[in-house]
């Protein structure tokens, strides 16, 4: 019953839902905390859903959600009501969920990936979040109602997908988006983002989407979210092949592979109806071009600006944008290095511009000695201004760039300006030629054995003499020019 000549594709469409960064709760005055860690505490009778008590639509979650569509080319829905969505849950306090069925705050969007391939969204809707599971030791399950209630964007978008690597690119890139926006920090650790996976395999030749549908939840990295999804291709893929019937269920991401859950509901599983102690919500047009008009820049938009703005490569434009922090600081420091080059009038480093190598500095040092901290929301301890000069200082040559990281590891521990490490240390970039042809002489004389290797063809050997000029003038010379008077005296 193998079936060896079937051609296959498979068919993904995403659910993604993310929790807003608002003040309060979705329909209640309860902050929303995702870093408070003693349970229920963020809790009262309306997100615990108590007889009797009536929720209020939070208009900030509105306004979000409004914008999050205007940049995601979705229309805004000129009516909205809210419906409850019913099931069981541990979690759900009220034994329904408050979301949106028919009438969705947004419908019909899009995002472009980097391909140019064009993901199509079907809706972005607004609804609260469930509570949380925690499991014990003693293999207690217990319930932390903080998250209940919460607001939570659900983002559903149209089977396009081809493979793993289109859904990690596509939520990363609508993780950063919502980031520049302010609308959350959609922290996959934290569940602040969840990626749902709906896969299914058919026949190539097929028209429309006819292949059994299965669901993967709660995939909490975009690591996860590729490889779940190259897994369950790979499974329903030999399932078919093998003559054997996919199942249409919701499966869990676990070790490595995917395992069975539960069978997939329907919609009309939930018995949706419309909430009725809430009123529908008009947008009028006005309100929608106001929120369009407080929109924030972009990161396809400050891609192209710092390439263009910046002569940046678009490696380094990419870095800079996706480690927010980090390219803010970048501009502040651009506008303190440009106003001193301006003094100097310099504009170039022989093939590199000031900008390009202030980004190298950022990116390929300072990003080093930050590393295993988060640059989320941190004051560099290194002024713009300090950085700055610091750029100017290689750029006019005054320090080497073996000295300049040294100088750099000092003002990032100590927040010191490079003018007065320098000053202490003796690193001014001031050795006369004759100086250097001096220490050059010693160092051949010292190191016989590498001039002989030289003159057998070991490039490496003069790197090696270089690095004892570097250690003897402590790196107070150009690496570039020592290495040329180096070669000179080899030759003679």
């Amino acid at each position: 019953r193998i079936i060896m000549s079937m051609s296959l594709k498979p068919v993904i469409g995403l659910e993604i839902h993310v929790q807003l960064k608002t003040k309060s709760k979705m329909f209640c005055q309860c902050p929303n905390d995702s870093s408070e860690r003693t349970p229920n505490t963020n809790i009262c009778p309306i997100c615990l859903g108590h007889p009797g008590t009536l929720p209020v639509i939070n208009q900030g979650a509105l306004k979000r959600i409004v914008k999050i569509g205007l940049v995601l080319n979705c229309k805004i829905l000129p009516l909205t009501k809210f419906d409850r969505k019913n099931y069981f849950y541990p979690d759900l306090p009220k034994g329904y969920q408050i979301s949106q069925y028919d009438l969705p705050l947004c419908e019909n969007g899009y995002l472009n990936l980097k391909s140019g391939r064009r993901i199509n969204i079907q809706r972005i809707h607004l609804e609260e979040d469930a509570g949380r599971l925690v499991h014990d030791q003693q293999n207690n399950s217990l319930v932390d109602f903080n998250r209940a209630g919460v607001p939570l964007m659900e983002l559903v978008t149209d089977p396009d997908f081809q493979d793993g690597e289109e859904v990690r690119q596509f939520a990363r890139e609508l993780q950063l988006i919502l980031r520049y926006l302010g609308v959350s920090d959609a922290d996959m650790e934290k569940g602040e983002m969840r990626i749902e996976a709906n896969i299914s395999v058919q026949s190539a030749e097929a028209e429309f989407a006819s292949g059994t549908k299965v669901e993967i939840k709660n995939l909490n990295s975009f690591k996860a979210a590729k490889e779940a999804i190259e897994y369950e291709i790979k499974r329903q893929t030999q399932r078919i092949k093998d003559g054997e019937q996919v199942i249409q269920e919701t499966r869990g991401w676990d070790g490595g592979k995917t395992i069975p859950q539960r069978i997939k509901e329907e919609s009309a599983d939930y018995r949706y109806l419309p909430e009725p102690d809430l009123p529908s919500v008009k947008w009028e047009e006005s309100s929608i071009n106001q929120i369009k008009d407080q929109l924030e820049e972009l990161p396809l938009q400050k891609r192209q600006r710092f390439v263009s703005q910046y002569n940046l490569s678009t490696e380094q434009s990419e870095i800079l944008v996706r480690e927010i922090t980090l390219g803010n600081y970048f501009e502040k420091i651009s506008s303190e290095l440009g106003n001193w080059l301006k003094i100097k009038k310099i504009d170039k480093l022989q093939n590199v511009s000031p900008n390009e190598l202030l980004a190298n500095y950022l990116i390929s040092n300072l990003l080093g000695l930050l590393r295993g901290r988060s640059t989320k929301d941190k004051d560099f301890l290194i002024t713009p201004e300090n950085f700055g000069e610091f750029i100017a200082l290689i750029v006019e040559k005054e320090i080497s760039s073996m000295v300049a990281k040294n100088i750099l590891k000092e003002m990032f521990e100590t927040g010191r300006d490079p003018s007065s490490i320098i000053k202490e240390k003796g690193l001014l970039q001031d050795y006369e030629k004759e100086q250097i042809e001096k220490e050059i002489k010693e160092i051949i004389k010292e190191n016989k054995q590498a001039v002989k290797d030289y003159q057998k063809g070991k490039k490496s050997a003069i790197q090696f003499l270089l690095g004892q000029l570097m250690q003897r003038t402590r790196g107070r010379i150009d690496p570039r020019a020592g290495e040329k008077i180096i070669e000179q005296f080899l030759k003679k």
